[in-house]
């Protein structure tokens, strides 16, 4: 295979960065570029969501940007460059492969997951806690997500889902109990703690909440879109009664359309 794409694109980069290059590219840091390595693995998800090749092609590319351009920006400051960091995932993964690369049989995926938590854990040693590790920059669901899971390796979990839907219906019964006291502070622990019972009922059904509640989020615009469409008023006018309808009436139409 020829990579020959590959090698232009990162003296591109390295073009873009150098003393007579792009203004903008050369005051970027690994800080400045934080916002732009999240929207941009958004969009690819987009972009995998819509089951667009040209779009995820594109998005992956500007992916592959934010990769080159924190590479290129550790390489000026002598700490790594991209092939540094070639050469490590290359490293990890055989390492975390050895039903690939070395003579370890596995029956299936889970035993895989397995493994590759074992080899982890070996590699960080550093790690005292299950919590340690933990992104601090991700999504308050996705963190919850990974809080759980990581709680459920050590054995700490529900006995049953019955009990888990028993822990969510008693963190309810506590926010009822905090907003009848008019402790706002204690309403959004409360609140949260709601939230986080709920992310480990998606966990306990092999659900992703992130996903789960991005599908609900694109769902609900799509009808309000077709609310604002059907309506013959402005919405601001409607009674409760009448979105109801208007609510029911989109749902409907959204259906017959597919």
């Amino acid at each position: 295979m020829n990579y020959k794409n590959l090698e232009e694109l990162i003296e591109v980069i390295k073009k873009l960065r150098a003393p007579d290059g792009c203004p903008w590219d050369r005051e970027q840091t690994h800080s400045s570029l934080k916002p732009n390595m999240l929207e941009e693995a958004y969009e690819a998800v987009d972009a995998i969501d819509e089951n667009s090749m040209p779009h995820l092609k594109e998005e992956l590319g500007d992916v592959l940007l934010q990769v080159l351009l924190h590479s290129q920006i550790a390489s000026e400051n002598g700490d790594f460059n991209i092939d540094d960091v070639a050469k490590e995932l290359k490293e990890k993964l055989i390492h975390r492969h050895p039903h690939v690369f070395g003579d370890i049989s596995v029956k299936n995926s889970d035993e895989v997951k397995k493994n590759w938590d074992i080899l982890k854990a070996e590699e960080k040693t550093e790690r005292k806690s299950a919590m340690d590790g933990l992104s601090k920059s991700m999504s308050a669901l996705m963190s919850a997500q990974k809080i759980s899971k990581r709680a459920v390796k050590t054995g700490f979990e529900w006995p049953n889902e019955e009990s888990l839907y028993e822990c969510i219906k008693s963190e309810f019964d506590e926010f009822k109990q905090a907003k009848i006291g008019k402790d706002k502070t204690n309403m959004e622990e409360e609140l949260g703690d709601i939230l986080f019972a709920v992310v480990n009922l998606a966990r306990w059904n092999k659900i992703d909440a992130e996903q789960a509640l991005l599908k609900s989020n694109k769902k609900f615009e799509m009808r309000f879109r077709k609310m604002e469409e059907l309506a013959n008023k402005p919405l601001t006018q409607y009674s409760f009664e009448e979105f109801d309808r208007l609510w029911k009436k989109a749902k409907a139409e959204l259906k017959k359309q597919g």
